[in-house]
């Protein structure tokens, strides 16, 4: 390696291992589209295996080969961008690089948080894999049967059926509902979660098929006796991922809920599309409103690869494609002169992010 890349190198271990140092969750696209992976550290008194600073979950794994639903005939897509991953075992081999780089930081800094220990090449850094819809764009059979069979799955309730179906993996779970009547996220964290951790989902009522939905990740990295009582505070927080767009009054009951829960960040897609009048991905106008009901620290975008495509299905698909910008100034348009005080001003308050395939970003 010539000096250059040798200086380039050493500048991309040593950030990596600044972030894996921050105690801080690290959110990684790992498509174009709506593929991620979410390292969460642990807390600092928590259970933990040897030799693990993080506890990672991965969202709706596609990374190769076409997706189609219905019939090939009828709806196929492929990625327009190649992932950055190819395999879920490039993934795990580069977990665990990760996890090494990690511990050769925390010794350099003088870090006791955990003790040195050889990596396993077998173990599986992959923790937990979140399915959020049955559609194979989501739940993508071809790169799902690549995990180990003891990764636990949680997924809504179609996806869990097709997935139990396939007897690959030992526990899939159903992801259980945080609703207004049960707004306590600590009764989410399902066996094999860690008690400092739980899934669930939220949904639109009115949607038969639960098509506009999100998933809720809640985790407390402060507090090491969750059952225990939480102030607004020392809040758990969530990350809330909706890759079709939730409406924003089902958000509601997010901010009240009890104890308290603070949104760290809505992943939420830009682009609106529709099959003929049926609404499939909400949009950016959408994505204004849920960011004002949760209040997220960051809004990511997702779901908004424009993929290549074919099937009958294909001329009928409509997609209107708008940055946050151009979708503020449709408001302000709309509502007229705006004050410092108005529901429009509050997204300065927000960091909109557009992570690209591969990237990744520090959610302090």
């Amino acid at each position: 390696m010539d000096a250059p890349s040798l200086q380039l190198q050493e500048t991309l271990n040593g950030s990596i291992q600044k972030a894996m140092l921050s105690h801080r969750p690290i959110l990684t696209h790992l498509n174009a589209d709506t593929s991620w992976l979410l390292q969460l550290p642990y807390p600092p008194d928590a259970e933990r295996p040897p030799g693990r600073s993080r506890w990672n979950i991965v969202f709706d794994p596609w990374l190769t080969g076409g997706q189609s639903d219905v019939a090939y005939w009828f709806s196929q897509q492929w990625h327009a961008v190649k992932s950055s991953v190819q395999t879920m075992a490039e993934l795990n081999d580069l977990l665990q690089k990760i996890e090494k780089m990690a511990q050769l930081g925390a010794s350099s800094s003088g870090e006791r948080s955990y003790d040195y220990v050889d990596q396993d090449s077998n173990q599986s850094y992959i923790d937990a894999v979140i399915i959020s819809h049955e559609f194979t764009d989501h739940c993508n059979k071809r790169t799902l049967l690549e995990l180990d069979p003891g990764t636990p799955v949680f997924a809504t309730k179609s996806a869990a059926d097709l997935i139990r179906s396939w007897d690959h993996f030992r526990v899939v779970q159903e992801t259980p509902p945080f609703s207004a009547t049960d707004s306590d996220w600590r009764n989410t964290s399902l066996d094999p979660l860690p008690k400092w951790l739980g899934v669930s989902r939220m949904v639109t009522e009115s949607d038969a098929l639960y098509y506009h939905s999100a998933i809720l990740v809640t985790f407390d990295l402060y507090s090491v006796d969750v059952k225990g009582p939480l102030s607004v505070l020392n809040a758990a927080e969530a990350i809330v991922y909706t890759p079709h767009g939730i409406h924003a009054k089902d958000l509601s009951h997010l901010p009240s809920a009890t104890p308290a829960v603070r949104t760290l960040a809505l992943l939420h897609g830009l682009h609106d599309i529709k099959i003929s009048v049926k609404q499939l991905n909400l949009g950016a106008h959408n994505g204004l409103q849920a960011q004002r009901m949760c209040q997220a620290k960051y809004w990511v975008s997702t779901h908004d690869e424009i993929k290549k495509g074919s099937g009958l299905i294909t001329p009928f698909l409509y997609r209107t494609v708008l940055t946050l910008q151009e979708a503020i100034e449709q408001e302000r348009r709309a509502k007229g002169r705006i004050s410092n005080e108005s529901e429009l001003s509050d997204m300065r308050e927000v960091a909109f992010v557009e992570l690209s395939n591969g990237e990744s970003l520090l959610l302090v």
